[in-house]
C-alpha cells in the first residue's frame, strides 16, 4: 500500500453521521438518485444560491486549535477591579471538569421530559433555594439571561401586577446609582410599551405621585454604597408603589437581604458563584419575588411534584406561563433559562455551603476594607462609608491620569469616573494584590513611606451598621452542608448526572431545536483563561483576540445569511427576535413612520414571535395557514392590504414551522415590501438553509440565528444560547449599541443585552465549527440534515401519517408525525413520549406546532445506525398502539399508559401488569445492551401546580429521598 503523508481526515467527516456508502443506501430508500436531486426536490430552485459560500478553507481539528491558541494569545489578562456586576472568580475544579466540561451536562435538552431529567432539575432546585434564601424572598425562577434583562423583566412584571389603585399608573423610578448597562436595558424595554422611565437621584423620588407604580434600587449601588432601605420601602408600600432590587448575591451573606426590607422583586447575577466572566457571558441571572406573583414571574420555575407512585419528583412548574399558550397576551418572551450556568452556580453554593460562602464574602470585604485603610494612610479620601466589596476613592483628572498609567504598567484595570476611582474586589484577589494597588497609588503621589499592610490587617472585622448586618440564617438544608469534600461533591454531581438523558446516550430528535454534535474540539477553548478571565469592559486593546473573533464571525454569518452585517449582542433566540423587531422599529421611526406598528404573524409561529412583537410595541395580526401548513397567501395579502398604512413587519419562519420550504416565500416577502413593511425571518430552521439558500435570497430584511442550534453551541439543558441578528444594508445603522463600549450602528438602538457582545465566550464554539467545516462542509451538513430527515420519513410514513410535505413529497430537515387518531383508543401523544424513555430515547417535540403531533429532526450528526434505532423504537411503539386498537392490550392498563417503567418497578416483588417485565423495560433487543433507566415514574404535573414548592424539599422528606438514591 502506498503511504500518503498528507493528512486526509476532515472534521466534516467527524461531524456528519452517515458514510458515503450509507448515503447511497439512504438515497435508494427514499427514491432519489443523488443528494443534489433530493435538494432540488426539497428546496425551490428559484431560491437556491447556485454558488459556494465564500468562507475560509476548512481547518483540521489540530490546525484549528493551534491557530486559535494564537488568536487567544492576543487577549491580555489584567487583574480586574472594574466591578459593575462582573467579577473574577474561582471555578472549583470538581465543577469545571464534571459539569462545564462534561457533555453529560452540557448536551442535555430543556427538561420538558422530567422523568429523564431529575438530576438537572434537582440541581436547579438547589439554585432556586440559594437565591430564595439569600435574597429573603418566597419564590425564584430557574434563572434568566443577565442582570440587566432581569431588571427589565422586573419592570414589566410589576407594571402588569400593580395595585387596582394604580391601574392607570405608568411611571417607573430608577435610582441613578444602578449600573449603566441596566439603565440602557430599562430604556430599551420601557419605550416601546409606553412605560415612563425616570432615572434620577433618590432625592428626587416622590412616592406620593399617583402615576408612580414602581421603583428600582441597586444594592449595594454602583458607588459601592450599601444603604438601609427599610423605611423607604415601608413608605413605598403605604403608597402602593412596588419595589425591585438589583442585588449582589454574595454580599447577601453579610448584608440584610432585600426581602427582609420588604422588596417585591430581587434580581441580579450569579456570575461570581464560580462562573467565569467570559467577556460578558454566559451567566445565570436570578429573579426572586413574592408568591403573590407566581403567575406573572417570567421564565421557568422548577417545582416539586409527585410521580405515579406518590414519590417526590421534580418538574418545570406553571407551564401556563409559556408563550405558546399566552402568545400575543404574553408580557415576556423568555422561553429558556441559563441552565448550565445556573447548575454551576447552585453547585458552587452546595460545595462551599453557608459557612464557606460567608468566609469568601468576609475575605472580599476585608480586602476592600484593608485597601481603603492603606490608601487613607497615604492621604486619599474614601467617598463611601458602608460597603461590601467596592471602595470609591476621590481623585481628580490629574491624579487619575497618573494612577491609570501606573496601574496599566502593573497590568491592573480600575474603574474611573468623574472625581473618583472605584476599586471592586473579588474572590481571586489576595493580600499581594492589595499591596500592588497601594503601591500604584503611592507612586502617583511620590510618597516614599512604605505602608505596613500587615499592621493594618490586625483587628480587621466586618464593618457594617447594625441595620445592615445580616442576622437571619440561610442554606440550612442538608444539601448545602454535606458535600464539602471533593470526593463527596464528585459523587453527588455524578449521581445527578446519571439521572439525566443527554446526547451522550442517544439522539435527541427534537424538531425546531436541532440537537446536533457539540464537538470536543469546539468546546475546548471555552475554558481557556484567555477567554474566560476578561472583563467585558476591559480596554479594547486588551481584547484584541476577542475583537478578531467577533469580526471574523460577523463576516462569516453575514455571508451565510446573504445580508450586510451582523450584531452578536443578543444572548438568546428570543433576544434575537426582539432585537430584530427593535431594529425594524428604529428604521420605521427614522423615516417618520411612527404609525407603523402592525406585525403579521402566521398562526403556526413559535409563541415567542407574538410575545416579542408585543414587547417591541407592535400589535399582532394573525395570518392563517392552509391545509398543507403553508402561509395562506390570500389571507396574508388581504391583511397586508388592510393594514398597509400601518404595517411594520411580517414574522416568518423558513423553512416553515411545519418543516416545508414554502414555494411562495419570495412572493410573500415582496408582498410585505410592497405594503411598506419589513420581513423578519426566524432563524430557528437555518439548519436546512446554510449553503443552499439564505434569508437574503428569499427577500427577508433581518433574521436571528440560534447559534445553540445550527452553529453547534450546546443546549446545556436549556441554556446558554446566543441569538445574533443579521440585517440587510438599510438596517445596519440601527444595530444595537452599549452605553460603555462602542458597538452597533451609527444610529444604534439602546442595548439588548447587558454585555456589549452578549455571551462572548461561547461564540468561540460557533467560530470553531465554521472554521473546521469551511463553506463546503457547512453546505454538505445541510444536505445531510435534509437526507437524514427524509430517510426517517421514508421509514416512518408506513406506520404514521406525515402531516406536511413539500410539492415533491419531501420534508425539509424535520417532519411532523400525526398522532391525533390514536386518541380514539385512549392513547395520547404524551404516552408515546413517555414510552420512548423505555427504549432509551428522549421524545421529539410534543404538540408543536400542531397539538397531538410529534415533530422530529434528526440533524446531520446522527449515523444511519442511530436513525434506524430510533425508527425501530417508533415502529415498535406503533405496534404497541395497534395492540390497544385491536383490543389485544387493555385500553387503560398498557405499556404506553404506564410508561416510563423504572428499575424499582421492574425489580418489585409484585408485578401487577398484564404484560411482562421484559416487554416493559427491554422492548427491543438493543435496549438490553445499553439501558437508560428513568429514575421516577410518570409525574403528576397538575399536583405540582396546585401545590407549588420551588425550593429544596423539607429535611424530613429529603432524608427519605436520599435513602432511595
Amino acid at each position: 500500500m502506498k503511504i500518503n503523508l498528507t493528512p486526509t481526515t476532515k472534521f466534516e467527516n467527524r461531524h456528519n453521521g452517515p458514510s458515503s456508502e450509507e448515503i447511497t443506501f439512504m438515497l435508494n430508500k427514499i427514491g432519489a438518485a443523488s443528494l443534489d436531486e433530493l435538494i432540488d426536490q426539497t428546496i425551490p430552485k428559484s431560491i437556491q444560491t447556485g454558488k459556494p459560500l465564500d468562507l475560509p478553507a476548512a481547518q483540521s481539528e489540530a490546525e484549528f486549535l493551534k491557530s486559535f491558541k494564537l488568536l487567544a494569545s492576543k487577549n491580555k489578562i489584567f487583574k480586574s477591579f472594574i466591578g459593575l456586576g462582573y467579577h473574577d472568580t474561582i471555578v472549583p475544579g470538581v465543577i469545571l471538569r464534571n459539569i462545564l466540561e462534561n457533555p453529560g451536562w452540557y448536551t442535555a435538552y430543556t427538561p420538558y421530559q422530567a422523568e429523564i431529567a431529575q438530576g438537572r432539575l434537582e440541581a436547579l432546585i438547589n439554585f432556586q433555594t440559594t437565591v430564595i434564601e439569600l435574597t429573603g424572598m418566597e419564590l425564584a425562577n430557574a434563572s434568566l439571561l443577565d442582570e440587566a434583562t432581569a431588571a427589565a423583566e422586573a419592570m414589566t412584571m410589576l407594571h402588569a401586577s400593580k395595585a387596582k389603585e394604580k391601574k392607570n399608573a405608568n411611571r417607573y423610578f430608577v435610582d441613578e446609582k444602578i449600573f449603566e448597562q441596566t439603565k440602557d436595558l430599562l430604556i430599551t424595554r420601557s419605550v416601546p410599551v409606553g412605560i415612563e422611565l425616570i432615572i434620577a437621584p433618590l432625592s428626587a423620588l416622590d412616592l406620593t405621585d399617583p402615576q408612580l407604580y414602581g421603583l428600582m434600587l441597586q444594592y449595594p449601588n454602583s458607588d459601592g454604597q450599601a444603604i438601609d432601605y427599610t423605611a423607604l420601602l415601608a413608605s413605598a408600600k403605604a403608597n402602593k408603589v412596588l419595589v425591585a432590587f438589583a442585588a449582589d448575591l454574595l454580599s447577601l451573606t453579610l448584608l440584610t437581604p432585600p426581602g427582609e426590607m420588604g422588596a417585591d422583586v430581587v434580581v441580579g447575577t450569579t456570575q461570581r458563584f464560580g462562573v467565569p466572566m467570559g467577556f460578558g457571558g454566559p451567566h445565570a441571572a436570578f429573579f426572586a419575588t413574592k408568591e403573590a406573583f407566581k403567575r406573572q414571574i417570567p421564565g421557568r420555575i422548577i417545582g416539586v411534584s409527585v410521580d405515579k407512585d406518590g414519590n417526590n419528583a421534580y418538574r418545570m412548574a406553571l407551564q401556563t406561563r409559556e408563550q405558546h399558550i399566552k402568545r400575543e397576551k404574553a408580557t415576556s418572551n423568555i422561553c429558556t433559562a441559563q441552565v448550565l450556568l445556573a447548575v454551576m452556580a447552585g453547585m458552587y453554593a452546595v460545595y462551599h455551603g453557608p459557612k464557606g460562602l460567608k468566609e469568601i464574602a468576609s475575605r472580599i470585604h476585608g480586602l476592600a476594607q484593608l485597601t481603603g485603610k492603606a490608601l487613607k494612610s497615604l492621604g486619599f479620601e474614601q467617598l463611601n462609608e458602608n460597603y461590601f466589596d467596592t471602595i470609591r476613592i476621590k481623585a481628580d483628572e490629574v491624579q487619575q491620569s497618573k494612577i491609570h498609567a501606573f496601574a496599566f504598567s502593573s497590568e491592573m484595570n480600575f474603574r474611573y469616573e468623574k472625581g473618583a476611582i472605584i476599586l471592586t474586589f473579588d474572590e481571586v484577589k489576595t493580600l499581594e494584590d492589595v499591596t500592588a494597588v497601594v503601591e500604584v497609588f503611592a507612586k502617583s503621589t511620590n510618597i516614599k513611606t512604605k505602608v505596613d499592610i500587615n499592621a493594618l490587617v490586625d483587628g480587621l472585622e466586618i464593618n457594617l451598621p447594625k441595620a445592615l448586618d445580616r442576622k437571619s440564617e440561610y442554606l440550612t438544608h442538608p444539601v448545602f452542608n454535606q458535600f464539602h469534600s471533593e470526593h463527596e461533591m464528585l459523587r453527588y454531581i455524578k449521581r445527578l448526572e446519571n439521572k439525566d438523558l443527554s446526547l451522550v446516550h442517544s439522539m435527541i430528535s427534537l424538531g425546531s431545536c436541532t440537537m446536533k454534535l457539540n464537538a470536543t474540539s469546539e468546546m475546548i477553548p471555552v475554558t481557556w483563561p484567555e477567554f474566560g478571565q476578561l472583563h467585558p469592559y476591559a480596554p479594547q486593546d486588551q481584547a484584541a483576540g476577542y475583537y478578531e473573533l467577533f469580526q471574523n464571525l460577523r463576516n462569516w454569518l453575514t455571508e451565510i445569511t446573504g445580508f450586510a452585517d451582523t450584531s452578536l449582542q443578543p444572548n438568546s433566540g428570543a433576544q434575537g427576535e426582539y432585537a430584530g423587531l427593535m431594529v425594524i422599529r428604529a428604521y420605521h421611526l427614522s423615516r417618520g413612520d411612527h404609525h407603523r406598528n402592525i406585525a403579521l404573524i402566521p398562526t403556526s409561529a413559535h409563541g415567542t414571535n407574538p410575545a416579542s412583537a408585543i414587547m417591541a410595541g407592535m400589535k399582532v395580526v394573525l395570518v392563517k395557514c392552509d391545509e398543507k401548513g403553508n402561509i395562506d397567501v390570500a389571507d396574508l395579502e388581504a391583511k397586508a392590504l388592510e393594514h398597509k398604512n400601518d404595517l411594520a413587519a411580517l414574522m416568518v419562519t423558513y423553512p416553515s414551522t411545519h418543516g416545508v420550504f414554502e414555494e411562495a416565500i419570495q412572493e410573500i416577502c415582496q408582498l410585505i415590501h410592497d405594503n411598506g413593511g419589513q420581513v423578519y425571518m426566524d432563524g430557528a430552521n437555518m439548519n436546512a438553509q446554510v449553503g443552499l439558500t439564505s434569508p437574503g435570497i428569499i427577500g427577508a430584511d433581518v433574521c436571528h440565528l440560534n447559534l445553540h442550534k445550527t452553529f453547534c453551541i450546546p443546549h446545556g439543558g436549556g441554556g446558554p444560547g446566543v441569538g445574533p441578528i443579521c440585517v440587510a444594508k438599510h438596517l445596519v445603522p440601527f444595530l444595537p449599541g452599549n452605553p460603555l463600549v462602542k458597538t452597533g450602528g451609527k444610529q444604534a438602538i439602546t442595548a439588548i443585552s447587558a454585555a456589549p457582545f452578549g455571551s462572548a465566550s461561547i461564540l468561540a464554539i460557533s467560530y470553531a465549527y465554521i472554521s473546521m467545516m469551511g463553506g463546503d462542509g457547512l453546505t454538505n451538513a445541510t444536505k445531510i440534515a435534509i437526507l437524514n430527515a427524509n430517510y426517517m420519513k421514508a421509514r416512518l410514513e408506513e406506520h404514521y401519517p406525515i402531516l406536511y410535505t413539500g410539492t415533491h413529497g419531501r420534508a425539509a430537515h424535520e417532519m411532523i408525525l400525526d398522532c391525533r387518531a390514536f386518541k380514539d383508543f385512549g392513547i395520547e401523544v404524551e404516552d408515546i413520549a413517555k414510552r420512548l424513555m423505555d427504549y432509551g430515547f428522549h421524545a421529539p417535540t410534543v404538540s408543536f406546532p400542531v397539538a397531538g403531533t410529534l415533530m422530529i429532526e434528526p440533524t446531520e450528526s446522527e449515523t444511519l445506525s442511530e436513525l434506524d434505532r430510533f425508527c425501530d423504537a417508533m415502529i415498535s411503539i406503533r405496534e404497541e398502539i395497534r395492540d390497544v386498537e385491536s383490543g389485544a392490550a387493555d385500553r387503560d392498563n398498557n405499556v404506553l399508559k404506564n410508561a416510563p417503567h423504572t428499575a424499582g418497578l421492574a425489580l418489585a416483588d409484585h408485578w401487577n401488569f398484564p404484560y411482562s417485565r421484559e416487554k416493559a423495560v427491554f422492548p427491543l433487543p438493543y435496549v438490553k445492551g445499553n439501558k437508560f433507566w428513568p429514575t421516577v415514574r410518570r409525574i403528576d404535573s397538575a399536583y405540582g401546580d396546585r401545590n407549588l414548592v420551588c425550593s429544596c424539599i423539607p429535611v424530613e422528606e429529603y432524608a427519605e429521598v436520599a435513602e432511595t438514591v
